[in-house]
């Protein structure tokens, strides 16, 4: 007489079932189609931040603001603008290569640089961006 029933009792229980090889086959397909999109979207992601770190570098340097000021005006230049981050720093860093500034994100970039320096208790100046960069006329 039994008094519990334990694993391998073959009554009890069956030889588990094998699923069907188109569900495995299927299943797999499904694994590779997800992790290529994992790896799409973490290659994208890397791109990103090498663009966003160019653009920070580059405010610290021309508007001479530490790192954290620059990933701030960033981030507040792409709030304001409602422009993606990433698309602020391409334009970030297409100014400090080539001087040019859509007017919508220069007046942001501008607004955002004057407040870091108040807060920093730096002389606050109108910036005036152009070609040779923040603060010089271009004369």
């Amino acid at each position: 007489m039994r008094t519990q029933d334990r694993p391998g009792d073959s009554e009890k229980d069956p030889a588990p079932v094998a699923p069907p090889p188109e569900a495995v086959a299927g299943a797999a397909a499904d694994r590779v189609f997800a992790l290529e999109a994992e790896v799409a979207q973490l290659k994208e992601a890397v791109t990103s931040h090498a663009v966003v770190d160019q653009a920070i570098g580059s405010l610290v340097a021309l508007a001479r603001v530490t790192p954290d000021q620059g990933w701030a005006v960033l981030k507040e230049v792409s709030q304001h603008t409602n422009v993606k981050l990433r698309q602020v720093a391409e334009t970030v860093l297409l100014w400090a290569r080539t001087g040019d500034l859509p007017e919508e994100i220069r007046t942001a970039l501008e607004e955002a640089l004057i407040s870091r320096r108040a807060s920093a208790g730096r002389p606050v100046a109108r910036s005036r961006f152009n070609a040779a960069g923040p603060g010089h006329s271009g004369h």
